[in-house]
């Protein structure tokens, strides 16, 4: 299922009190010899100081929101900027969200790539057209990286991908 989410701030504090409060719930405890101001290094890796959205956690949402096939009606109305929508209502018989007029069989998203300066990660979306595959669309899938607001796609670009 497509997910929108927000990251809320997170502290060291924040980190350790929720690392301690799991290994409580799952019993699990807490070495002693842990230094007790330390998080542990998943939790620290996870979470972008910055309050941005990580390449990870876009490209989580590039496939749940393409999916197999395509976006579904959810993402479509609550996953995408305004912007986007503007674009796409322009856009009648084109589908910009896919870069393509029809379906296709399934969808895989490429490696992401942050631009800070920007604002933005951005992957190549691959469609895949034809029984095996082999007929293919590619284009570049854009995602704001403020992770205070709802993570959307911000725009494709259709001609990016090749």
């Amino acid at each position: 299922m497509f997910r929108i989410t927000t990251r809320p701030r997170t502290t060291k504090r924040l980190a350790l009190a929720l690392a301690v409060g799991c290994a409580t719930v799952l019993g699990l405890g807490l070495t002693a010899t842990a230094p007790a101001s330390a998080a542990p290094a998943s939790a620290a890796s996870a979470v972008d100081p910055n309050d941005r959205y990580t390449a990870e956690e876009i490209h989580t949402f590039l496939e749940d929101f393409y999916g197999e096939h395509g976006p579904v009606d959810f993402a479509r109305k609550y996953g995408i900027s305004e912007h986007l929508k503007e674009k796409a209502a322009a856009s009648e018989g084109f589908d910009v969200l896919l870069c393509a007029q029809n379906e296709p069989r399934y969808i895989d998203i490429g490696p992401v790539s942050t631009a800070q300066s920007a604002g933005v990660g951005y992957a190549t979306v691959t469609a895949h057209w034809s029984e095996n595959g082999e007929v293919t669309t590619t284009f570049t899938a854009y995602v704001g990286l403020d992770a205070t607001r709802p993570i959307q796609l911000q725009d494709t670009d259709c001609e990016a991908g090749g």
